[in-house]
């Protein structure tokens, strides 16, 4: 925001028009009386309708005219109300502290709130709704997160060059690869979050992407295998969205929405909080960088913050996961500073967060506007930082190269990371809040794995096909039968609807056969369904089991893991750690 379009004359600092109210204790926006109202800064996109950018529905807000002030709102049927001397519109409403938490998330987006309860406030977020940029998802998305849901968010940062002073750095003439990549799970319960950060110089096979070009047509752009992952974007024209479709390739995990930030987003909103206190445990005299840190704590913004979150070769051993330690040292630092008291309460930063926020990022289709990155906030700021856990996807050197210069996936841990975060399992211990309802109804599926389990050649199953891969009824067939010794089982093809989640129904008599054949696969409680048996092809009583879109192969076990496997780097947001 400019002081021009809030009617201000001269070089005044938006935030400098917030003044305390004496009678109520609370900031309050105030406006000269006898200030001209001018236009809104352009936005850098199509205004969105009025409605969209926080209008009551069925209204239409008229333009207000050169030279004239903004009456302040009032009831229906009341008198117009006296305002208090030296001040316009009303009293901001106070917020409340998960609105304020929502600041943490959404790089100061949230922080329009403050300025929405004062009197102008819809033109503000109009005029914030012209900050943002957004993309097409092509398709790569869910569609966007949902309240009730668990929510994934890929966070991209770019190497572009763009912007004042960032030719310096390195290839002044990069495309903009995905340089830092970090996928965000907040559980469905929001208690806890994981963020996985994906090293750029690991290999991967990028899927074939439909994008959608500058001048509105769509192009699909052919897949490359065993290639760098930061070539998913900026590389043969590739967007965002390829970058989504390699990142659910690889993890198994579709985000829900993406954010894609520059160079100058972290020089822009480390300056907006007033900088970030990192540590370091050594000296760093980085060239390359440019960073130069003796031991110590630190407060570092602007060029100096851009300087530390591209620096490798001075720390760890040097290379691009040194660095993204560094990085997520990083992104924790931040995380608290924009958490702390010192942000939340200070309308100088709150409002210089939101225009930095807003106009750092570039977003998918999905979150377009203010209200949507809002929404956003509010279900990410319910989360405590101390259980947001950063980590990295496992990788090992890549075996092929003499002088190694890439990774690959650690086929040992890898698998098990991403069916953590698949299934919603915390990297934190957290404290779980269930209904009594709930209660019940764990201990009773609970119950169903307990008591006598018959032995393996005395199962009697068939298998359906109910959304698994193709083939894979016949596939479990020849695993229970040659490795398990399940050799009363047959394949009966496929089920009549696709289940999301694998089922086992028997009658109650066959409960200790349900119990062995769970064992043996690895089922939960919740999986097993008492009801009735079936005749199988000889006349025979038998179970039922459907294979659904969870089945991750023969042999494979449906158990999930519990805490990431052993060597597994790990670090919570709301330690302050030393970069070594």
């Amino acid at each position: 925001m400019d002081a021009q379009g809030r009617g201000q004359a001269g070089d005044i600092d938006p935030a400098d028009q917030w003044v305390l109210n004496p009678h109520t204790g609370e900031y309050e926006l105030r406006l000269t009386p006898s200030a001209p109202q001018s236009g809104i800064p352009g936005p850098r996109r199509a205004a969105p309708s009025p409605n969209r950018a926080g209008a009551p529905a069925g209204r239409t807000a008229s333009p207000v005219a050169p030279g004239r002030t903004v009456p302040p709102p009032r009831r229906r049927g009341a008198p117009p109300q006296e305002p208090l001397p030296g001040r316009r519109g009303r009293r901001p409403v106070k917020q409340k502290s998960k609105a304020k938490k929502a600041v943490l998330w959404t790089g100061g987006t949230m922080a329009f709130v403050l300025v929405a309860a004062a009197g102008g406030g819809y033109l503000y977020i109009r005029h914030l709704n012209g900050n943002i940029t957004s993309v097409s998802d092509d398709g790569a998305s869910t569609g966007g997160f949902q309240t009730d849901k668990a929510i994934n968010i890929l966070l991209i940062g770019t190497d572009k060059r763009t912007g004042a002073g960032n030719g310096s750095y390195g290839d002044k003439d990069s495309v903009g690869h995905a340089d830092t990549t970090i996928l965000l799970h907040v559980s469905k319960d929001r208690t806890n979050a994981t963020a996985l950060s994906i090293p750029r110089d690991l290999i991967v096979d990028v899927p074939d992407c439909e994008t959608t070009q500058s001048d509105g047509t769509t192009k699909v752009i052919p897949g490359t295998d065993d290639v760098r992952f930061n070539t998913s974007l900026g590389q043969d024209e590739r967007t965002a969205s390829c970058t989504v479709r390699t990142v659910t390739e690889l993890t198994g995990i579709q985000a829900d929405n993406f954010m894609v930030a520059d160079f100058n987003a972290v020089k822009t909103l480390t300056t907006a909080v007033g900088g970030v206190e990192v540590c370091l445990a050594k000296d760093i005299d980085d060239e390359d960088s440019k960073l130069k840190l003796s031991k110590g704590t630190h407060t570092i913004s602007g060029e100096q913050a851009l300087a530390f979150v591209r620096t490798r070769h001075s720390v760890g051993f040097g290379g691009d996961l040194s660095r993204i330690g560094l990085q997520q040292q990083f992104l924790s630092a931040l995380m608290r500073k924009l958490k702390s008291n010192d942000t939340l309460t200070n309308p100088t930063k709150m409002i210089k967060l939101a225009e930095a926020g807003t106009k750092a990022l570039t977003v998918d289709s999905n979150l377009d506007s203010i209200g949507k990155l809002k929404d956003l906030g509010l279900e990410l700021g319910k989360l405590n930082v101390k259980n947001l856990t950063f980590t990295t996807v496992p990788v090992v050197d890549n075996p092929t190269e003499k002088v190694k210069a890439t990774v690959v996936l650690n086929d040992a841990t890898a698998p098990t990371v991403f069916d953590m975060i698949k299934n919603d399992v915390s990297f934190t211990e957290v404290k779980k809040k269930a209904s009594a309802s709930k209660n019940a109804e764990a201990a009773e599926e609970a119950a169903r794995l307990k008591g006598t389990k018959s032995a393996a050649s005395e199962v009697r199953v068939r298998i359906l096909n109910g959304g698994a891969a193709a083939g894979s009824a016949q596939a479990e067939l020849e695993y229970l039968q040659n490795e398990e010794g399940v050799l009363k089982s047959e394949n009966a093809g496929n089920a009549d609807a696709a289940l999301s989640k694998t089922t086992l129904e028997y009658a109650p008599d066959q409960a200790d056969q349900a119990r062995r054949l769970a064992d043996i696969m690895g089922l939960s409680g919740a999986a097993m369904k008492p009801g009735k048996s079936v005749t199988n092809s000889q006349g025979l009583p038998t179970m039922t089991l459907i294979l659904g879109k969870d089945f991750k192969g023969a042999g494979v076990s449906f158990t999930t893991a519990t805490k990431a496997p052993e060597g597994v780097q790990q670090s919570t947001a709301d330690k302050v750690e030393c970069a070594k």
